[in-house]
């Protein structure tokens, strides 16, 4: 039958691309859709019918992938966030969390979970940079607010295990009518641990991120030497800088130098609980028949404690498990170091006064830190436990140790 020679066959055009078609690669008059993977014939290749078929579901298509990226960066930061603050590894999210929302999805919405996989960008690398970009942002803020608010500074450096010397410094400030306490930096000291060296690394802070020196109207610090030795000591290099500064030993850190003067029996008592302790904890073997001996005994703790001076609440954890597991460090040492036995026997009463008045400490301990203490509030804690020494003091005479 003889093609109608009155027939118009339209042509591909290059206007086309904006309605979201391509050239048929077979084709190259042919219009080729992107989203149904067809060809449209030649009826259907007029500019408004194009435009009306596929304008709304591109759109829609770009709109929908567009909002579920959003929500998938969003959902990547707040993982990041929670990361971060768990301090886990940066690969746990590859090993735990997308597998167990891909779980939770499958099994208890019942639905495909790889396109919500897919869409949460999460990696090793990936989360390092998120956590360093949220670190970097919080770090702004802060010091665009330090920049025009007075604050009070607290430092402190320690020592790491590895021989690393670490000065941390946190900063309290009231911010539109609310006080609030934050982390300004944690910076390794390269050599030594000198006031004029801590100073340097506080002013250097400062003056990168424009805060102005003046801002600072109070300091508090340990009892080390080089904080507030009285002529090289951080505190002197301070109140050069900012002459009305106000300096103040922390009130943690005084309850805790006070808590070290034993009497020389208690501390010798102390020494004994150390030795027996390390003893049985530093050899594997002896920990391991010790640990056998607890469940022979049916004690409710089968290990002891160890204890650092760094880690403050650890002596009256180790002798609070010690004076708990009594009998069978006696029994453990008998046979292993009659000597020391000997002695252990000897200061049991020790013992159990020591457990008691370091757990009390403890307490106090606990009571003086947290967010949002205020000095009033750390001088109650002291006073209430001042009091209560005595009425300590009445029990023991009455022989009440309850």
């Amino acid at each position: 039958m003889a093609e109608n020679p009155k027939k118009k066959f339209r042509q591909y055009s290059i206007d086309y691309l904006k309605f979201g078609f391509i050239a048929t690669p077979t084709n190259q008059q042919l219009p080729f859709c992107l989203l149904c993977n067809q060809v449209f014939c030649n009826e259907g290749m007029n500019p408004s019918r194009i435009q009306f078929a596929n304008r709304g579901s591109i759109d829609g298509m770009i709109n929908k992938i567009s909002t579920k990226n959003d929500d998938g960066l969003v959902a990547s930061h707040n993982i990041s966030l929670l990361i971060a603050k768990c301090g886990k590894p940066h690969t746990i999210d590859e090993n735990l969390i997308l597998p167990a929302i891909r779980e939770a999805i499958s099994t208890v919405m019942h639905q495909d979970a790889s396109s919500v996989v897919r869409s949460i960008p999460l990696s090793n690398n990936l989360v390092s940079r998120r956590i360093e970009e949220l670190a970097i942002d919080v770090e702004q803020q802060l010091c665009k607010v330090l920049q025009t608010t007075e604050f009070a500074l607290q430092l402190d450096e320690s020592t790491l295990r590895d021989n690393e010397a670490l000065l941390m410094a946190y900063v309290r400030y009231i911010h539109n009518g609310v006080s609030k306490e934050e982390m300004l930096f944690s910076k390794p000291l390269e050599t030594d641990t000198k006031g004029e060296t801590i100073f340097m690394v506080v002013k250097q802070f400062c003056e990168e991120k424009n805060i102005p020196m003046g801002n600072i109207i109070a300091c508090a610090t340990d009892g080390a030497p080089s904080m507030i030795g009285r002529h090289r000591g951080f505190i002197v290099h301070l109140k050069r800088a900012v002459p009305k500064v106000f300096s103040i030993h922390c009130v943690i850190h005084r309850q805790y130098l006070i808590a070290k003067h034993l009497t020389p029996n208690l501390h010798q008592s102390l020494q004994i609980v150390i030795t027996a302790t390390n003893k049985i904890k530093k050899n594997s073997l002896n920990d391991r028949i010790f640990q056998q001996l607890c469940e022979n005994n049916d004690e409710d703790y089968k290990r002891l404690l160890l204890h650092t001076e760094v880690r403050w609440l650890s002596k009256g954890n180790c002798l609070k498990r010690f004076h708990q597991l009594f009998d069978s460090i006696v029994g453990f040492l008998e046979e292993y170091d009659s000597t020391l036995a000997e002695k252990v026997k000897m200061i049991r009463t020790d013992v159990a006064y020591l457990a008691d008045i370091f757990e009390k400490l403890n307490i106090v301990n606990k009571q003086l830190q947290g967010n949002n203490n205020t000095l009033i509030q750390a001088k109650g804690v002291v006073l209430s436990f001042l009091s209560k020494l005595t009425l300590f003091r009445q029990n023991i005479a009455r022989r009440e140790f309850g």
